[in-house]
């Protein structure tokens, strides 16, 4: 599979159509849709965005750290990490090796982390582990451990559900450990510093003296890094965070790399995906580009006023792929009074509420559906019955794909007929190597977004104010 057959991007459905045009067939209403003319006007700013990217990739540390200085984050060091993983075949193996043992350890693995250190890893867990994992006995898991996300949040009663299935003593056998893969950057982050020491504590009384055995930490490299200093004094095993990459860009670093070894994923398939996708985005003419594409049509849509972005997907396996996307706009775009606001939709559950809102109430949404070409499992078809009262009879021999495929053009001829532009994402399949390139290309088409709408895709300041301010009401700054 290559970046080219793994993702197919559609923008048919999101073109204008003649001005003195009333055929529906041909595109939706100008004022709601992206003309040709449109897309021609804006290819030099991509062009120039492109450029700048490739510039400021190449930027040393100090060039870089002299922009943080001045308040403008430059941090494009996700675009190189898949190939840097997949070209350090000994830190790759390290890696592997200790999410290896992690799995061999315990019953039970927990992430802890919010925002960029949970959001990648339970997409991946989410769309690239059996739909019921953790329901499955081990054996039927690949001997791969339950995997459960906490540390998202300060929910008393969540945290309390989890401890509850944790043991209060020393295992007697696998079936009853857990191990813990904490994850902050900076190590300061509220929630995650606050659940990890009652995790840490239950870790302390069931293991004793060995239960830093049972952690690892994926934190900043830098002394600066509060969970670093534990880590070392701790001896508690560590993987880094690189500097110049983001918490929301960081799925391709340890962060989403560990969790996704310890689930038994081929990571480096996950990698490859990634890495050519990149290779795609910025070496490419704009039209061949699919990132810039992406980034084009839903710039010119926002200065039409679409300004909700609706994710879309058709596969309970991509819910948390929306979520990721979520952050991923809000937090890089939304400033200085600009930027789209995401919303995730997975259908055909959510045609039967919001959907009624998206096809008929006002006129600021632009939508992306997420497909699979084909399902991944044994196909189900529908049997013959001797009730016929529920009216599918002629369907019987159907396969469920092909309802949804029909359910899916149903809805884009719905909502092209009542002028709602769609973009369309079809991946082949829900592959490790697919969704790494779907991911990336995402990542790369929010940052030339960003350029084209003139905000820093980098750097969040107003989370670091909530965060101060909460510190403050604590007591603690």
């Amino acid at each position: 599979m290559t970046a080219k057959t793994a993702l197919r991007l559609d923008i048919r459905n999101a073109l204008a159509r003649p001005k003195d045009s009333k055929d529906k067939q041909l595109g939706i209403a100008p004022q709601h849709g992206v003309s040709q003319a449109q897309l021609e006007s804006i290819a030099p700013a991509l062009e120039t965005a492109i450029e700048e990217i490739k510039t400021q990739r190449r930027f040393s540390a100090k060039q870089l750290a002299e922009f943080r200085i001045r308040g403008e984050d430059l941090d494009l060091g996700f675009l190189d990490q898949p190939r840097l993983w997949l070209a350090d075949s000994k830190t790759l193996a390290q890696l592997k090796h200790k999410a290896n043992q992690l799995a061999r350890m315990a019953e039970i693995f927990i992430v802890a982390g919010i925002g960029g250190s949970s959001l990648g890893a339970r997409v991946l867990f989410q769309a690239l582990t059996h739909p019921y994992h953790n329901e499955l006995p081990r054996r039927q898991r690949k001997n791969r451990p339950r995997v459960y996300f906490e540390a998202d949040s300060v929910d008393n009663d969540a945290l309390t559900g989890l401890l509850d299935l944790l043991p209060k003593r020393k295992p007697a056998n696998l079936s009853e450990a857990f191990t813990i893969n904490v994850i902050s950057k900076s190590g300061r982050t509220l929630e995650t510093a606050a659940v990890f020491r009652i995790l840490a504590q239950r870790a302390r009384q069931v293991y004793g003296p060995d239960y830093t055995n049972y952690i690892v930490a994926t934190t900043g490299s830098s002394s600066a890094s509060a969970l670093r200093k534990i880590a070392e004094a701790e001896e508690i095993a560590s993987f880094e965070v690189p500097d110049m990459v983001g918490g929301r860009y960081s799925v391709f670093t340890a962060v989403g790399l560990l969790p996704a070894a310890v689930m038994g994923i081929d990571i480096e398939q996950l990698l490859a995906g990634a890495a050519d996708m990149t290779r795609k985005c910025l070496s490419r003419t704009v039209n061949s580009n699919p990132a810039a594409r992406y980034a084009a049509v839903h710039h010119l849509l926002y200065r039409k006023g679409k300004t909700i972005r609706v994710m879309s997907v058709w596969a309970k396996a991509l819910e948390h792929l929306g979520y990721w996307y979520d952050q991923l706009l809000a937090e890089s775009l939304g400033k200085d009074g600009r930027g789209p606001t995401p919303v995730t939709s997975v259908n055909t559950r959510d045609l039967h509420s919001r959907g009624q809102q998206h096809q008929q109430g006002t006129y600021d949404k632009a939508i992306t559906n997420v497909f699979l070409r084909k399902p991944l499992r044994e196909e189900l078809v529908l049997p013959a019955t001797k009730d016929h009262s529920d009216g599918l009879d002629k369907l019987v021999g159907k396969n469920l794909h092909h309802l949804l495929v029909a359910a899916l053009n149903g809805t884009n001829q719905a909502y092209r007929f009542d002028d709602r532009p769609t973009i369309d994402i079809m991946l082949a399949g829900l592959t490790p190597y697919a969704l790494g390139g779907l991911m990336q290309m995402l990542m790369i088409a929010t940052v030339i977004e960003g350029k084209l709408l003139g905000v820093n895709p980098f750097g969040q300041p107003g989370v670091e104010a909530y965060k101060k301010l909460t510190k403050k009401n604590l007591g603690l700054s």
